[in-house]
């Protein structure tokens, strides 16, 4: 009886977390974000956000350039989160719009900054 309690006490939960799904690979030029994974989370588990994680890679290491990613939640602005130059990194972040008990839109891509005389370059924008 009590391991069929704690079978069903964990089934519990587990149905309570939101599961991970894979993100596809994002390239641009010099610049490679792969074995993405992101959810929603429910409002009552890390404030309802959109939580991310994966490798953010320098594609090309000898162009002197760093590589970063872009996320929003809710068509607020963009946050950025730096990778390293000649490095492959690993990201885990969670973006979540405060005024809301839960977010449900968000948007994911990654870019390659080329400095100020050139604009930086970015893989197409995923939507969830």
């Amino acid at each position: 009886m009590l391991a069929a309690a704690a079978f069903l006490g964990g089934a519990g939960t587990a149905v309570g977390e939101a599961a991970w799904r894979d993100l596809p690979v994002m390239n641009s030029s010099g610049v490679r974000f792969q074995e993405g994974e992101y959810r929603f989370n429910p409002p009552q588990q890390n404030h309802g956000a959109f939580e991310w994680k994966g490798e953010l890679k320098d594609a090309n290491p000898e162009d002197g350039h760093n590589v970063y990613m872009l996320v929003r939640v809710e068509s607020h602005d963009w946050v950025r989160y730096n990778g390293k130059q000649r490095k492959t990194v690993t990201l885990h972040h969670s973006n979540w719009d405060g005024a809301q008990r839960y977010t449900d839109d968000a948007e994911i891509k990654a870019c390659r900054d080329r400095g100020s005389l050139h604009p930086d370059n970015c893989s197409r924008s995923k939507k969830y």
